[in-house]
């Protein structure tokens, strides 16, 4: 049953790229750069010194990944003077991650009022879903980064290519307790969630990634056994990443969150302490999130 249901909406995804909304938007292809990242890191036994090599051919690709190495949250009593070394600090998994959302950034810029701190606030929840995957157990972290970072993607290609999105996205900002995949599905027969699953499948990231895009804001998923459990896990913990990052940065909590932020908590088997103690520790990570 769970097979059947991906299958269904992995087939919804390659539709929806065929409806006239859609027909026209050029998704920017996977960089070739982060193909090759993810040819190697999918290898049996990946090799570090590849990796370095291939993020030393962007040059502010390798400077950024230096600076994310020495910055306070990994402490280190001597600071990271190469790729390689950086690559040592953070281990597999984060350089993928964090060249991920390089690339991403590079690809769809941002240059709306109102999506002034898009990014900013993509790479916090990206980071938060990292660091609760790191608490699970059978999630990878890579994984879930990569739908923190591409849940949203969606917005940014809207407002560039569909013309009256701005309008529905002031509308969604200004009355949140609307679902905002309405709005946008009724203004335009298309939501952000379809464009950011497709931009994860365009870029050949695993299956999950792009399904559990699709359905992040659907948590009514969460009660329906006949999804995979995988995907019910993901999706509680972008509601669960959202919520943290909206505490840090001062926001109210989302109608979202307070119709199915229980049922967020009890998918991830996590209670109102527990997620105190998360929002601690991501303090300092998400305050160094500036200008991302």
């Amino acid at each position: 049953m769970s097979s059947a249901v991906l299958d269904k909406i992995a087939n919804d995804i390659d539709k929806a790229k065929a409806q006239s909304t859609l027909r026209d938007i050029v998704i920017q292809p996977c960089p070739a750069l982060l193909t090759d990242l993810r040819t190697e890191f999918n290898r049996a036994d990946p090799d570090p010194q590849v990796i370095a090599r291939i993020a030393e051919r962007d040059v502010a690709m390798a400077a950024s990944l230096i600076r994310v190495a020495n910055s306070p949250l990994y402490q280190r009593s001597r600071a990271a003077a190469t790729v390689a070394e950086a690559v040592s600090v953070l281990g597999m998994n984060s350089t993928i991650s964090i060249l991920t959302g390089f690339l991403l950034r590079q690809s769809f810029p941002v240059k709306w009022d109102l999506l002034n701190h898009f990014w900013e606030n993509s790479t916090r929840r990206a980071d938060a879903m990292g660091f609760i995957a790191k608490q699970m157990y059978g999630i990878k972290v890579d994984i879930a980064h990569s739908c923190g970072l591409f849940c949203h993607v969606g917005i940014p290609i809207l407002l560039q290519a569909v013309p009256g999105y701005e309008k529905t996205l002031q509308q969604a900002l200004a009355s949140p307790e609307k679902p905002m995949l309405e709005l946008e599905n009724a203004a335009h027969r298309t939501d952000h969630a379809v464009v950011g699953a497709i931009v994860a499948k365009t870029w050949r990231l695993p299956p999950i990634v792009s399904i559990a895009v699709r359905m992040h804001h659907d948590l009514q998923v969460l009660q329906a056994n006949d999804f995979p459990v995988e995907l019910r896990t993901l999706v509680a913990m972008l509601g669960l990443a959202d919520h943290l990052v909206n505490r840090f940065e001062g926001s109210a909590c989302s109608h979202e969150w307070e119709l199915h932020g229980e049922q967020c908590l009890a998918q991830l088997h996590v209670g109102a302490v527990e997620v105190d103690h998360w929002q601690d520790a991501l303090q300092d990570q998400f305050a160094g999130i500036v200008g991302s």
